[in-house]
């Protein structure tokens, strides 16, 4: 059994996502190399150091800098023919791509596993994360993602080698416009140790600045609940949950967020769960390890007044 997986770089580093999938792809074979579409060949210096690739398979054309999905699932499906399995982390990358290699390869993707049970066998949840299944596939070709927060992330240490593969570039009705990035000198949110969210209970775009004020102080990432995104108080850059952003820190310190099953999803898997809110049979209080049951203004002004 062979695995490819598809890596997914920031720049020119390799993504805590595709980490994961490449000990999530350790589980199926001991033979895994990773495919690489860029435009910079230096960028195989990056994925050749990680721990548990064979090889490195490198796509290399000025139009990759910013790939093309409809480019990027047809010269996938293309090398797949030497792969038993496509494994990727679960982001908005993968997740884009490879329903489209699964049409091409006529396979159904299996999105968000948590757990690999055997080679054909996986959990993934269901209903926000309220049913865990275990699917069984019966393709020959396994396309799937892996839920970041379930596996460990490989770290470096690896010397693969590196082969260049020769391919055309296929032909698309699309093409790149522009790209804008949220830019923050805060941690990046689904790889952060320390996070402080956000809910509607903060009332406004101008309290919910007490909250940013509190992740500056303790090295934290920003979170929102959808409520205070849909309420305007923050972009949706920060939002956790189903839709959002699937986070498990250290510490996650929810302020003034009930707990909608959709914002369960996306931090259960938190270590330490700490709640502010003076609600305690709020859904998020239940699930907590710890429960400050106090007016949450009162809280945040008690803390970012708090000399360390």
């Amino acid at each position: 059994m062979s695995v490819i997986i598809l890596i997914e770089l920031n720049g020119s580093e390799v993504s805590a996502s595709s980490r994961a999938a490449i000990t999530a792809a350790s589980e199926l074979s001991d033979s895994v190399d990773a495919l690489v579409l860029t435009r910079d060949a230096s960028n195989s210096s990056s994925v050749s150091q990680l721990s548990g690739i064979n090889s490195v398979k490198m796509i290399v054309d000025d139009s990759l800098d910013n790939v093309n999905v409809e480019v990027a699932s047809k010269l996938i499906a293309d090398v797949m023919s030497d792969y038993d399995y496509l494994v990727a982390g679960s982001s908005t990358f993968s997740k884009n791509i490879l329903p489209r290699v699964g049409a091409l390869l006529d396979v159904q993707p299996i999105s968000d596993v948590c757990e690999i049970k055997s080679n054909n066998t996986f959990v993934r949840p269901l209903y926000a994360g309220n049913v865990m299944a275990t699917v069984e596939s019966s393709d020959e070709t396994i396309v799937m993602t892996v839920r970041s927060t379930a596996f460990e992330h490989s770290g470096d240490g690896g010397s693969a080698s590196v082969e260049t593969i020769s391919a055309s570039m296929p032909s698309s009705s699309s093409e790149f416009v522009s790209l804008q990035e949220s830019e923050s000198e805060r941690p990046e949110l689904t790889t952060a140790e320390r996070i402080v969210s956000g809910g509607r209970g903060l009332g406004s775009k101008e309290n919910f600045v007490l909250i940013e004020q509190l992740a500056d102080k303790m090295d934290a990432a920003v979170g929102a609940s959808r409520a205070a995104v849909d309420a305007g108080f923050i972009s949706n850059d920060y939002q956790v949950g189903q839709t959002g952003k699937v986070v498990a820190p250290k510490l996650y310190l929810a302020v003034g967020i009930s707990g909608a099953i959709q914002h369960l999803a996306g931090m259960k898997d938190s270590q330490v769960i700490v709640v502010i809110n003076n609600d305690p049979d709020a859904p998020m209080s239940r699930m907590a390890d710890l429960v400050w049951q106090v007016d949450l203004f009162d809280a945040l002004n008690e803390l970012n007044a708090y000399q360390v």
